[in-house]
């Protein structure tokens, strides 16, 4: 039994759709294949599917611009004209705006005024006040900028050099609190040295008698 034939619409399921696009378009793909190889054709297709997806075979022996080429001597079309058209307009205009442009800027610089009347000439004189309004403004903010920069490199070098006196005199501080320990250190030692001698020499000296309450100097000592 032959399969029945199926109603040609369009598939609901978007599932079933896509399946059946791909299983047909690699059909035709083959059938294209095989006309190719067995016909010398010159065969080419191009396929988008329903969700965009871009599908095209060629065969081997053409290049799918000879292949237009080929099809626009063939049918006496031109499948260029309208780009090439849209792009002559517009390179017309872009033409046409450069040169209102560069007349713009040469009477800007004082040039090209001959043609202008009245009006122009005072509506060119407010563009060059609000430009002039502009650079201005531009070289004001530049200047506030960079005074306040530099302010910040000052207050940054006055911490600095604040900090810096600041450290010397607290390591000069502390070096004369060291000097000062170290004499009140060795005068203490110097006595005590002095206070023993003494005592050695009474012991060796008992008739030794001391004067001046209990200090004594060079004229001090004398024997009892």
């Amino acid at each position: 039994m032959g399969r029945g034939k199926i109603e040609i619409k369009r598939i609901e399921n978007a599932t079933n759709r896509q399946v059946t696009y791909s299983k047909r378009r690699n059909g035709i793909f083959k059938k294209a294949q095989e006309l190719t190889v067995l016909c010398d054709a010159k065969v080419s297709l191009i396929m988008f599917s329903s969700t965009g997806k871009f599908h095209e075979f060629i065969s081997p022996n053409i290049s799918t611009k000879a292949f237009f080429d080929l099809y626009q001597k063939t049918t006496g079309t031109d499948l260029w004209i309208s780009h090439y058209e849209k792009m002559q307009e517009n390179y017309r205009r872009l033409k046409e705006i450069n040169k209102k442009l560069r007349r713009e800027i040469r009477q800007r610089m004082g040039g090209d005024l001959d043609d202008l009347n009245i009006k122009e000439l005072q509506a060119l004189e407010t563009k060059m006040d609000s430009s002039l309004v502009a650079i201005r403004d531009r070289k004001y903010h530049v200047i506030k900028t960079q005074t306040d920069t530099h302010r910040k490199k000052v207050r940054n070098l006055e911490e600095r050099h604040a900090n810096l006196v600041f450290d010397l005199e607290t390591k000069l501080d502390q070096q004369d609190g060291i000097v000062e320990s170290e004499g009140y250190y060795n005068e203490a030692a110097n006595g005590a040295s002095n206070l023993h001698a003494l005592r050695l020499y009474q012991i060796h000296h008992p008739n030794l008698v001391l004067h001046h309450g209990g200090r004594f100097g060079s004229n001090d000592l004398r024997l009892a």
